[in-house]
């Protein structure tokens, strides 16, 4: 794709970043009122069949993945057009999404200023290497890359660790600052209140009955959809002075093609490409942005069935420019 097609499509992005206050709100209400009913339909089945509550986790667990979009667009200050509000609701969602919000909006917006650069890995992403990296390692090194990135791992011990161990430490907190590490700290002390005060009334088995498989959901939801958004055969990366945002945005980012309903769940952020052009679109203008341009709709495009073929990918081939899995090497 040439630079001027992609400035022109930045440019057209830069067309729908303005934020729609009843939009933001209705996105608030649809998320929190079924949130609510579900959470109350858990408690009442445990007294019915443990089965129930599980199959009824799996949405509330979407739902809270919904909820980390409007975290996560509060914190590109695309949510609402006041950065007061887009604060105050950023920080009330993160007693759910477990994620402080200082601190992420600040290791994200790294993440975007530094996406598909092999100079400056690490930042937000998941840490991937080149080929000749992976084989100038040490044996255990070696074997600790392929754990870390084993799909599964990945998926399951890997999100729940992040979010409830990694993120409420301040001294492992990416880039530290001093508002980062107040982040992490006020969350920490907002869960211990806010989560004290529910195994109170609650008991300490029905609360994890109730909040394990919604925790396991979200957050193995959350590392695959943040997987497969740069993980793909065709990604693109490249070495400074080459490296170009704008390019990076669209050739490094992919378009995962979702049924409706779970572009609900997800907040659309399966159009990353686009988010990664313009981030200050807020989510429920993605498919608004993307239907004004079709051409958007075929660039890194990915069904879920073709997304599952990207699991085994895992080092980035600087001669063939691709995403390799081990057997290659």
């Amino acid at each position: 794709m040439l630079n001027e097609q992609i400035r022109e499509l930045a440019a057209h992005c830069e067309r729908f970043k303005t934020p729609v206050a009843w939009r933001a709100t209705s996105q608030i209400i649809t998320t929190v009122v079924p949130f609510l009913a579900l959470l109350t339909a858990m408690y009442f089945s445990l007294d019915v069949s443990y089965w129930l509550t599980l199959v009824l986790a799996v949405p509330a667990g979407g739902l809270l993945v919904r909820f980390f979009i409007i975290q996560h667009d509060c914190g590109h200050g695309s949510f609402f057009a006041s950065k007061k509000v887009n604060d105050i609701t950023g920080r009330l969602v993160s007693i759910l999404t477990l994620t402080p919000y200082a601190y992420w909006r600040r290791s994200h917006a790294l993440h975007h200023a530094s996406s598909a650069n092999l100079d400056r890995r690490g930042i937000g992403d998941i840490t991937t290497l080149t080929v000749e990296e992976y084989k100038a390692l040490p044996l255990i090194q070696r074997i600790g890359y392929r754990i870390y990135r084993n799909p599964f791992f990945l998926t399951t011990v890997g999100g729940v660790l992040h979010f409830l161990v990694i993120q409420r430490l301040p001294l492992v907190v990416q880039r530290p600052s001093r508002e980062m590490a107040l982040s992490v700290l006020l969350l920490d002390a907002a869960m211990l209140v806010v989560y004290g005060t529910l195994i109170y009334f609650l008991g300490w088995t029905d609360f994890l009955l109730l909040a394990a498989p919604m925790v396991l959901v979200a957050s193995a939801a959350g590392v695959w959809l943040f997987y497969i958004q740069h993980q793909f055969e065709e990604t693109h990366w490249s070495s400074e002075p080459e490296w170009d945002r704008k390019t990076a945005a669209v050739l490094g980012s992919s378009y995962y093609d979702l049924p409706k309903v779970l572009d609900w769940f997800t907040g659309n952020i399966g159009l990353h490409h686009i988010h990664h052009l313009c981030s200050q679109i807020p989510n429920y203008r993605l498919q608004e942005c993307m239907a004004a341009r079709p051409e958007l709709a075929t660039i890194n495009r990915m069904t879920i069935w073709e997304s599952l073929k990207c699991a085994n990918l895992a080092l980035w081939d600087e001669r063939s420019k691709r995403l390799v899995p081990f057997g290659a090497v």
